[in-house]
């Protein structure tokens, strides 16, 4: 993993459906109406409805696992342990096709059997000019 820091790897398409708005609001609480009433969000500034900022950030272990980085041999588990920075850049609209784009930054051993994994975490939106997000990851890898 250490040789691959610089490395980007992509993800495939994946669309963001109203159901999977609707679930993460229902698993959340977070039922604002920009995310879950499409007659409403239509008269918003987006024009629909759009995914919860941080249902936008969860997809990145599933659009991780879509792309072509090596599995870490003896890696027993890895846990999510923040983020540096986390930015929002713009909303993603219901029925968008998202794919993330993964940037190793770093790889280091915290202690032995401990790796601490840095990503840079970009999630494009299909046809947009600019991301949905832009966040620095920390994962740990327990091997």
């Amino acid at each position: 993993m250490a040789e691959s820091i610089g490395t980007e790897r992509v993800s495939d398409w994946v669309e963001v459906t109203q159901k999977m708005i609707d679930t993460f609001a229902d698993a959340t609480g977070d039922h604002q109406f920009i995310h879950v009433n499409p007659e409403l969000a239509a008269r918003t500034p987006f024009g629909g409805t759009i995914a919860h900022g941080f249902l936008s950030l969860s997809l990145m272990p599933m659009l991780a696992a879509k792309t072509d980085t090596p599995n870490i041999e003896g890696a027993k588990m890895g846990v999510n342990y923040g983020g540096n920075k986390t930015r929002f850049m713009q909303p993603v609209r219901s029925g968008s096709k998202v794919r993330g784009r993964f940037k190793l930054l770093s790889f280091t051993e915290r202690k032995p059997g401990v790796w601490e994994q840095i990503n840079e975490y970009t999630l494009e939106i299909e046809g947009a000019d600019k991301p949905a997000l832009i966040a620095e990851w920390i994962s740990l890898i327990y091997v």
